[in-house]
């Protein structure tokens, strides 16, 4: 009984993604909707954040694939549905925003703090490195005082 409950919740919760799309809102030619799903993959809910629109079950999403689906079905190409969602809700709807602009910051910044980060450990290493101390050079007097002390201590 544990193990059926166990494999219905696990079923429940790996078909969650295909209950967000409605089948009111699935188009009749297949090759519109296939290029619907890939478009809305691409774009972020704006309630959820961590979910595309495709999977998500908010109003906003709902209202989103109609949109998608509406523009695909008046001809838009996938660039310009993308486009027009974008200058609706800004960039924010992007799971991955354009590299231009103000977000070569955002793309940037990763790279060039890991480079700062090796050039200062590489600096900080180099300076902790020990330096070898110079070897004690002894006078002639000094060698023979040393000398006598030390065979004194043998005997």
């Amino acid at each position: 009984m544990r193990a059926r409950l166990l494999l219905a919740a696990l079923a429940v919760t790996l078909a969650q993604a295909a209950w967000a799309v409605q089948p009111d809102e699935v188009l009749s030619d297949p090759a519109l909707e296939a290029r619907a799903r890939e478009i809305g993959q691409v774009l972020r809910c704006p309630v959820c954040q961590g979910e595309n629109i495709d999977e998500s079950n908010a109003p906003i999403s709902r209202d989103l694939r109609l949109y998608v689906r509406e523009r695909l079905t008046a001809g838009d190409t996938d660039a310009q549905v993308i486009d027009a969602v974008t200058t609706r809700f800004g960039e924010f709807v992007l799971f991955e925003p354009k590299a231009e602009g103000g977000n070569l910051v955002l793309y940037w910044a990763g790279p060039v703090m890991a480079l700062i980060a090796a050039l200062g450990a590489f600096l900080f290493l180099r300076g902790r490195r020990p330096e070898a101390a110079p070897a004690p050079t002894l006078t002639a007097d000094e060698r023979a005082r040393l000398d006598a002390l030390m065979a004194d201590q043998d005997s």
